[in-house]
């Protein structure tokens, strides 16, 4: 204590930061807020955040019906409980429709087909629940413009299906790794990279030998949904001094104006999505990101 706020101000919770930190540093510790709390509301917050238990005691007893702020504060902490169980979805830093928006539709080898030709010269091809045939086709195209093109095409997760339609590079995250064999996409000559969001991941990537390693969300993303908040761009400095020469891609939340601190940070690419498929004209954002970045 005091965790919330100053003994008995009623001020809630005045260091979100430091909660969250704590919360992700000791996920397996009772954590108890003690000291600050006001309102039913702030116990819900604090709830929310993953937290096991609140205390309190002026706020029930300086209330003027101390048995309904009571009730009141039990029946918030029970909502806050649901909703940490619940998996509610992270905050966002731009807009995001959950709904298709007219026009904004594309598949993902539309997109390969649409901007690689503007100059890019690497391209990750991620597609999610879909049948084997609609991935062989993407693969299949994305392959064709980007040989055109001197393209690199990376092929994310359906590491068999890449192996048989001959592909030379594979990304797999985390989870794709506890199901793959990389011994046979290393005897059939395909290079890996792999995704990490902690130092028990980084340490299961190095023991692969990887031909890059991902760090990610560097800034908040609505790309998906992760249980990591954003990893910021000083772990991407501290990956750079444990993976060596290992070529490091920063991933999450970027964009042509925070990219130039990746890089300043180690990173020696960045990953970008819906920087450019959002943008108003996915063309000429592509357009920046070559200049920015050449």
């Amino acid at each position: 204590m005091p965790w919330g706020a100053p003994i008995g101000s009623g001020l809630g919770l005045n260091n979100l930061f430091g909660l969250r930190a704590m919360r992700a540093h000791f996920p397996d510790v009772p954590l108890v807020i003690d000291a600050g709390l006001g309102l039913p509301s702030q116990a819900a917050q604090a709830m929310e955040l993953g937290v096991d238990a609140v205390l309190l005691n002026t706020a029930v007893a300086k209330a003027g019906d101390p048995a309904a702020m009571a009730e009141a504060f039990a029946m918030a902490i029970q909502a806050g409980q649901l909703a940490a169980l619940a998996d509610p979805m992270e905050p966002r830093d731009m807009a995001a429709p959950s709904t298709p928006v007219i026009g904004k539709a594309f598949l993902e080898c539309d997109w390969s087909e649409r901007l690689v030709p503007l100059g890019i010269k690497l391209v990750q091809l991620r597609i999610k629940n879909v049948d084997e045939g609609t991935i062989r086709d993407h693969i299949q195209r994305s392959k064709a413009v980007c040989a055109a093109q001197g393209c690199t095409l990376i092929i994310n997760d359906y590491w068999q299906i890449a192996i048989e339609e001959e592909c030379d590079f594979i990304h797999l995250g985390q989870e794709d790794l506890d199901d793959a064999d990389t011994s046979v996409i290393r005897a059939a000559g395909a290079r890996l990279g792999v995704s990490t969001h902690d130092r028990a991941e980084l340490d299961r990537a190095l023991a692969l030998e990887p031909d890059y390693i991902a760090l990610g969300p560097i800034y908040p993303t609505i790309l998906k949904k992760m249980k990591w908040h954003e990893q910021g761009v000083a772990r991407l400095s501290k990956w750079r001094a444990r993976i060596g020469d290992i070529p490091l891609v920063a991933i999450g939340g970027m964009s042509i104006e925070r990219a130039a601190g990746a890089f300043d940070a180690g990173a020696d690419s960045v990953a970008a999505v819906t920087d450019i498929t959002l943008n108003d004209s996915p063309e000429d954002r592509v357009r920046a990101w070559l200049e920015a970045t050449r």
